[in-house]
């Protein structure tokens, strides 16, 4: 198995199990942001679950290396972004410093590099 651990039919189980647990988190942390408030724990929910089905749908179409490199750099920006803004509603302090631009600046990479991903020829 390699790091996006592919399948036989050109998917990737790694990318599907990362959907359902961004997703599953953002579920939860709007549960979360409903009951007990906090913007940032919102906008946190908004993000995994708008980038849920992307991963998903990577994950089951497959792709060219540099559409699953893309939805690495994707779950990285994730991480930071929403972590960062889960730190400032649940422990008062950020993740660490430029944590969220960081993310921020990884995901609009990875949205990039998945535009990119579409003039990818494929070897033969």
């Amino acid at each position: 198995m390699s790091l996006t651990g592919h399948t036989s039919d050109g998917g990737s189980r790694v990318l599907v199990l990362a959907a359902g647990l961004v997703g599953a988190a953002g579920v939860a942390l709007s549960a979360a942001a409903a009951h007990r408030g906090g913007v940032f724990t919102g906008t946190a929910a908004n993000f995994l679950l708008m980038h849920a089905p992307a991963f998903l749908a990577i994950g089951l179409a497959g792709g060219n290396r540099c559409l699953k490199i893309a939805s690495l750099v994707l779950l990285a920006g994730l991480l930071l972004f929403c972590g960062d803004l889960l730190a400032r509603d649940f422990l008062g302090s950020r993740l660490f410093p430029m944590s969220a631009p960081i993310g921020g600046t990884l995901l609009i990479a990875g949205w990039v590099a998945i535009a990119v991903s579409a003039l990818w020829r494929p070897r033969p």
